[in-house]
């Protein structure tokens, strides 16, 4: 098909060159299925059928956004709503990841020259992370937890399920239901654990409560949660009080370092989705304290996030994720979690890579998302709408490509004949109705 072309709309000369500007970016992919619109009314469509329109709000905002570094210009570009996309936000990252990973120097060369020629940009004041002191310290990692975590509960529930489940979902045989497939995913992780009625569970980074409301209510375990935000601790804390489990169940607002000496060993722990905020320098800490705090013969479940690029160095979250959506957050090859997990003293049972599940989980958070904008916007402000949207089409992608995983690994702590409490078999996992209470 023949090339797009311009007709513009106005007599502006930063839209011809933010028009070159996105030319030398593109290429030949230049409006090949996308639409492209100017602010001042200059669209040009896509020579194929369009799968979203890449809007540019401001003459300065190619310039904001190609500005190194990169990585973290661009998000914010969009955060402040200079780009915007309409349509399949994931196509989008689709189409600039790919391109950024193969810049010529003559295409940087032409893209400055022409970058210099637009206005600069004047951002507004935008919710970033500005975290002090040493990092991973329990008052650093506090405030980090509280920079994501701590947003109105209105907000999450404008995109989570109604549980509030904040992890990837499993998306079992028949379940295509985002609520039924994070009750799903909590059903798997505790059967995993082989979760007894009377037994003790910790539940590390227990978010707003719906796996202690779980294993409560339909398990019948003594459950503790532990997380460092404040607004998911109350939230957790209501649910469990609204399903009359405070005989069962309780949250604290407390970091699992510092567990109580007469806190008493559990039979089971278990931690979703917070292991990718406890950073490199801590795994050791982090397995070691919960070997300490597990019974001889108990199983641990940990379910986080790994990196899969090859020779990657470092997985530590940064640009615009970093400054934006998780400070401090750090991704591990899986091998290197087992690896620390063996030295604490853990036998490595059971590893399941739930990938896919996740790119599912992450468009159904999207789409929710994008739907109830409304509410997300009233809870949390544009800003942040703007800002998750982008970085959940983002992890998406990521899931998408495996450029990034997610592993359950079943970890036990065996006692001094070596017994763990767990069948011969793995056939038990699948058979209904084991595991609740009588």
């Amino acid at each position: 098909m023949p090339a797009a072309a311009e007709r513009f709309a106005s007599a502006d000369p930063h839209a011809r060159i933010a028009a070159a500007v996105l030319r030398a970016v593109f290429g030949e992919r230049y409006a090949r299925d996308f639409n492209i619109a100017l602010w001042e009314g200059t669209y040009v469509a896509a020579t194929r059928e369009p799968r979203f329109t890449l809007r540019v709000n401001s003459p300065a905002a190619l310039r904001s956004a190609f500005t190194p570094p990169i990585d973290l210009n661009a998000g914010r570009t969009f955060a402040a709503g200079l780009l915007d996309v309409d349509g399949d936000i994931e196509a989008a990252v689709d189409e600039l990841y790919d391109l950024a990973q193969r810049p010529s120097a003559g295409k940087l060369a032409q893209l400055i020259l022409l970058l210099r020629r637009l206005p600069r940009p004047q951002l507004p004041p935008l919710r970033e992370a500005r975290l002090r002191g040493k990092r991973h310290s329990l008052a650093r990692d506090r405030a980090a937890i509280g920079f994501h975590y701590d947003q109105p509960v209105e907000f999450y529930a404008a995109f989570l399920d109604r549980d509030l489940v904040y992890s990837c979902a499993y998306f079992d045989e028949g379940v295509t239901d985002l609520n039924a497939a994070q009750r799903a995913k909590i059903d798997h992780a505790l059967r995993k654990l082989r979760l007894r009625s009377g037994e003790r569970l910790l539940d590390i980074g227990c978010g707003w409560g719906a796996l202690a409301v779980r294993a409560a209510q339909e398990y019948g375990a003594q459950v503790l949660g532990v997380t460092l935000s404040e607004r998911q601790t109350r939230e957790a804390a209501r649910r469990i009080a609204q399903a009359g489990l405070n005989h069962r169940a309780r949250v604290e607002l407390l970091d699992y370092r510092q567990m109580p000496s007469d806190t008493g060993l559990f039979d089971k722990i278990v931690s979703i989705g917070m292991f990718e905020h406890v950073g490199r320098d801590r795994l050791a800490e982090y397995f070691e304290t919960a070997y300490r705090l597990l019974k001889p013969g108990g199983l641990f479940l940990n379910h986080g996030i790994a990196i899969h690029e090859r020779n990657a160095r470092g997985g530590k979250v940064s640009g615009f994720m970093g400054r934006f959506i998780f400070p401090d957050g750090e991704l591990v090859l899986v091998s290197d979690s087992l690896q620390f997990a063996e030295r604490a003293g853990f036998e490595v049972r059971d590893v399941e890579n739930l990938r896919e599940h996740y790119l599912l989980t992450l468009r159904h958070w999207v789409k929710n998302l994008e739907t109830n904008r409304a509410q997300a916007v009233a809870a949390a402000g544009e800003q942040s709408y703007r800002a998750w949207r982008l970085y959940m089409a983002g992890s998406a992608q990521g899931f998408k490509t495996s450029r990034v995983g997610v592993y359950q690994a079943l970890l036990a702590k065996p006692a001094e004949n070596g017994a763990v409490n767990l069948p011969a078999t793995r056939r038990d996992l699948y058979s209904a109705g084991t595991s609740r209470v009588g």
